[in-house]
């Protein structure tokens, strides 16, 4: 399925398109020359792009639930809440910690979640963070992004189409995306 045209108030990405920023995200990391030993990602936004980074880089995925946009369908932020655990598999979170997340879009996760690790997390000795956007509106400048947006578009991510997506329309989804091919 095609996407619709983007403009100054909505960026519509495809599957493919999502797929190549984070590779390419990926490789702006990698050309840094900057070393890190595991990826925290945010979820849910953060999720696909750790999961390559951890899979890319071969180092420990972190998990760590965030949630501001709640509101009117998830399209309203609220206050954020940081989740009491965090979820990986080797250990505790420790040395050098790529932050991984899909947007910077106020800011304020990506600064309350460094404080959050710093504060909690004593053998973090550097914390980067990388995103796939950074809207104009953003108070924090991550240090890897693929592209900014000055106009602070709404993103309109491929993933999205399963939030309004319940399982008991699974069977005519996929006729319907099965027909389209």
């Amino acid at each position: 399925m095609s996407t619709p045209p983007s403009d100054d108030k909505h960026l519509w990405v495809s599957w493919d398109e999502y797929n190549r920023l984070v590779e390419r995200l990926a490789l702006k990391v990698h050309e840094s020359g900057w070393k890190f030993d595991m990826v925290l990602c945010l979820a849910r936004g953060g999720v696909r792009p750790g999961d390559v980074f951890s899979r890319i880089f071969d180092v420990p995925l972190a998990i760590l639930s965030t949630s501001s946009y709640r509101a009117d369908k998830g399209t309203v932020q609220g206050d954020l809440d940081i989740a009491k655990y965090m979820t990986m598999t080797r250990g505790p979170l420790s040395g050098k910690i790529l932050l991984v997340d899909d947007l910077a879009d106020s800011g304020v996760t990506l600064m309350k979640v460094i404080d959050h690790v710093k504060a909690n997390f004593e053998g973090v000795t550097e914390v980067k963070t990388a995103v796939i956007w950074t809207k104009g509106s953003s108070a924090f400048k991550p240090d890897y992004q693929m592209q900014e947006l000055p106009h602070n578009p709404w993103i309109h991510q491929p993933f999205e189409d399963y939030d309004g997506l319940r399982p008991h329309q699974l069977a005519a989804w996929i006729k319907k995306g099965e027909a389209a091919k």
